[in-house]
């Protein structure tokens, strides 16, 4: 406090309208720390940079997927079954199905359509995740999709209910909720670019 506002301070008529002055003079103060604040964001969260490695992580799950359907590599599909080979991308899952909805299933594999629409899926979810980008839409998407391959894999074996798909599932669903995309990815130049373009708006 300056020695002008102590002597303002000390007239008792004056006492209240001064102490609006000295508030209001020290308010941007505030002000311009809850911005700081504002933009920090969610890297500044705690458990952010986790979130982001766990994103990455379960993206590269997918991406994985689908590079070793496109190519081959030897691990889940045999080169001779690789798609770039003729082979299917669904055809040895949902061809071999025994569960109570196999009948359900079954007639699927080996569709053009399926196969495409499987395969655009591991490769769009996992860049989503990779990336940081649209991850609501990923999410939802994603969560339709495996939500199909629990269906198909009823009666589950070692559980009546949680598999692999609904843990994934609630990722997806943790990563939208908490902006995983912002820290470590490119959701907040994302969030910008759909925002100024309203046909991509529902991409957010």
């Amino acid at each position: 406090m300056t020695h002008k506002e102590k002597l303002l301070w000390c007239l008792p008529r004056n006492r209240k309208a001064n102490m609006s002055v000295l508030e209001a003079k020290h308010a941007p103060n505030n002000t311009e720390t809850s911005r700081r604040s504002q933009q920090q964001g969610p890297a500044r969260r705690p458990g952010a940079k986790p979130l982001a490695i766990v994103r990455i992580l379960l993206g590269s799950v997918f991406l994985w997927a689908f590079v070793d359907k496109v190519l081959g590599l030897g691990f889940a599909t045999s080169p001779d079954k690789a798609w770039l080979a003729g082979g299917s991308p669904t055809a040895g899952y949902l061809g071999s199905l025994e569960g109570a909805l196999a009948g359900t299933f079954q007639p699927l594999a080996g569709q053009p359509l399926v196969d495409w629409a499987f395969m655009l899926g591991l490769l769009g979810l996992g860049t989503a995740l990779v990336l940081g980008i649209g991850m609501r839409t990923a999410a939802i998407g994603g969560c339709a999709m495996l939500a199909l391959m629990w269906l198909s894999s009823l009666p589950l074996k070692n559980n009546p209910v949680i598999d692999e798909h609904i843990i994934y599932s609630a990722v997806l669903i943790a990563l939208a909720a908490t902006s995983a995309g912002h820290t470590w990815g490119l959701g907040r130049a994302w969030d910008r670019f759909t925002s100024a373009t309203p046909a991509l708006r529902w991409a957010r």
